[in-house]
């Protein structure tokens, strides 16, 4: 509980005590013992005590020109009713309002807590070698290219490779997994993990301010930015609303008696009775902490959301379309068959390795694997890629192309029918055809499973978007389920996919939005044109937290159901405070206009729907159900998607 919380239940407590001390006295027979003027002066004591600083912010707020807010409501309504003698009621409104607006700050303390955990990422310190000494220093002093020491226990403060020393990282601020990683010499680590039992040493690849962990940070802090279409007519229905029910208690209080030569005093009563009935603070307060709620939730499960907006969007997805390589499928190639055309089969795959090997594309990383001997970089020069084709490199004074059949086809090369299902890599030695080396690509062991709890969840169309085969794109959509396919695609054409598909959803449905899952790097144009952008097992991939609107920080796609279910959920909690709130605020407000209703009833209309209403958005913070089972995935990296 923070100061200011306790400060404020310190108050609510001392005048509910004054509070209750002038009821019983109020409801005692009058003696001499307690004449009335105590009772006021209690009364009065207690307003002042529990009340004070809504008065000033109201006087203040009229000095800037904002007259019609909540603060305003709640000083005309007591301050009217203290007026006409009805002092328990008067205090009694300024009470238990400031019950609710302890509900209230104590509902956005547990939400800013939980994502105040992931903000327990940022790293203290750095250990840097310098000049033969480790030195202390802070992380944003460290400079590209630096080696740091990371001890075990301390926070991992910067990207980087791990030169020695092998370790375990706790990765569960980041991805919501409690296994944690194993680490090795060679691999890529990341800012804002945990190093748990060795010595690492590290050499840094970014510099702080462009690291995961400031990114990510950054990503977090300002997620609140961007408000959903429920939270914006929100805001702009109390802005509307507040001025118009004033006029509307002013006409309330001063219309009837004059047409019906009814008493002042009973119905300025009516009119003050309506200003707290009137008070927006379940709606104002409610819905948008049900999306923070539902923002700080997800953070836990490793789901970084941008904005309440995509938030929105994704509980209203239909369609959701896929990246294939890296997003459905493992993106780790192996060599299952080398047909060789003009020269022995390990001549071929020499070829193609030394073609390969400067890209980090993850075909090119199986090639080399299966080649057992040393890459020579001195035999290779003139390295040309093509973006969803392949590479052209010249080895041992021979052009090679290494690719698909487009690119053989664009240099007049003819390649044979060879429809296998699986990816196929084309090899051309000095415009001659030489071969192809057959590679397989895995899926992922939950891929089948995300899709099946996607059409269960009510998305209406899932779609996978691929630069492989057609034979190999159909038998992954065969064995995933998947509605439709579409192969061969270069990353113009899926961008032209998506825009196809929007037109078509847009057709069809209203509210309906498309999302797009991918694994961020070479997919940023289509993350961006989809209604909602997913990247996929984004940790260490600038491209991702960049492009996507939504960022999950592991290779799951389950996380694509989590956070679904987080958004559907968060989506019903912030509609059903509009329908309870509107709803009982209505149904009083009517009965107060019409004498029905007191200056209690009043109380529970303002305060008690704002502190169920508030009870219930927090329920967008529990979020246990939709954790998917650990997975015991290498730490991802950043990887280019197969062609």
């Amino acid at each position: 509980m923070t100061k200011k919380q306790k400060k404020l239940l310190l108050r609510i407590l001392v005048a509910a005590i004054l509070f209750c001390v002038g009821m019983l006295l109020q409801i005692l027979p009058q003696t001499a013992a307690t004449p009335l003027y105590i009772r006021l002066i209690l009364f009065l004591a207690c307003y002042a005590v529990i009340g004070w600083d809504i008065l000033w912010k109201a006087f203040s707020n009229i000095l800037r020109g904002q007259i019609f807010d909540e603060n305003f409501l709640m000083s005309l309504a007591t301050i009217g009713a203290l007026i006409l003698g009805e002092y328990a009621e008067g205090v009694a409104v300024m009470l238990f309002y400031q019950v609710g607006e302890w509900f209230q700050s104590y509902a956005v303390a547990k939400s800013r807590r939980s994502i105040a955990s992931l903000m327990d990422i940022r790293p203290d310190h750095a250990n840097v070698e310098r000049n033969g000494k480790l030195l202390q220093v802070d992380p944003e002093e460290v400079q590209l290219g630096e080696t740091i020491l990371i001890k075990p226990g301390e926070k991992v403060p910067l990207d980087g490779i791990v030169l020695s020393g092998s370790s375990t990282l706790d990765t569960a601020a980041l991805t919501g997994e409690a296994l944690p990683r194993d680490i090795q010499p060679g691999m890529e680590i990341i800012s804002g993990c945990i190093n748990q039992t060795g010595i690492l040493r590290v050499r840094t690849t970014k510099p702080f301010g462009e690291s995961t962990v400031a990114r990510i940070l950054d990503l977090v802090e300002n997620s609140s930015e961007k408000k959903a279409r429920t939270e914006a007519f929100i805001t702009r229905f109390a802005r509307y609303y507040t001025p118009f029910v004033v006029c509307a208690a002013l006409a309330l209080a001063i219309l009837p008696p004059l047409l019906t030569s009814g008493s002042f005093a009973d119905w300025v009563y009516r009119a003050l009775t309506f200003l707290v009935i009137s008070c927006p603070c379940a709606l104002v307060i409610s819905i948008p902490l049900s999306f923070f709620g539902g923002i700080g939730g997800a953070s836990k499960c490793g789901v970084l959301v941008k904005g309440s907006n995509y938030l929105e969007a994704l509980a209203n997805t239909e369609i959701i379309v896929f990246d294939k390589t890296g997003t459905l499928t493992q993106g780790s190639f192996s060599v299952s068959e080398i047909h060789a055309i003009g020269m022995p089969p390990e001549k071929l795959l020499e070829l193609a390795a030394h073609a390969e090997a400067f890209s980090n594309h993850p075909i090119s990383l199986s090639l080399r694997q299966a080649y057992a001997g040393k890459i020579d970089h001195n035999r290779i020069c003139d390295v040309e890629e093509t973006a969803g084709q392949g590479i052209s490199a010249i080895v041992d004074g021979h052009r090679i192309l290494a690719g698909n059949q487009k690119l053989l086809a664009a240099r007049g090369i003819a390649c044979p029918p060879c429809d296998v299902a699986d990816t196929v890599i084309h090899l051309a030695v000095d415009g001659t055809y030489a071969g192809f080396i057959r590679i397989e690509d895995m899926l992922k062991p939950d891929a089948a499973a995300a899709i099946r709890n996607l059409k269960a969840c009510g998305i209406r169309r899932t779609v996978m978007l691929t630069g492989d085969t057609e034979v190999a794109g159909r038998k992954a959509a065969q064995r995933l389920q998947l509605d439709e396919v579409y192969t061969q695609l270069l990353p113009a054409d899926k961008v032209e996919r998506v825009e196809q598909l929007l037109q078509e959803l847009r057709q069809n449905s209203r509210k309906g939005r498309l999302a797009f899952v991918g694994d961020g790097v070479n997919d940023a144009p289509v993350l961006a044109r989809a209604d909602v952008g997913i990247a996929m097992g984004a940790l260490g991939s600038d491209a991702a937290i960049e492009a996507a609107d939504i960022v999950l920080m592991t290779d799951e796609p389950m996380k694509i159901v989590t956070a679904l279910q987080i958004a559907r959920k968060t989506i019903r909690i912030a509609h059903e405070n509009i329908f309870f709130a509107l709803g009982v605020k209505l149904l009083i407000l009517a009965l107060g206009a019409l004498g029905f209703a007191s200056m209690w009833a009043a109380v529970f209309a303002d305060v008690g729907v704002a502190v169920i209403a508030i009870l219930n958005a927090m329920r967008a913070l529990r979020t246990g159900s939709f954790l998917p089972p650990p997975a015991a995935a290498p730490l991802p990296t950043a990887i280019r998607k197969a062609a």
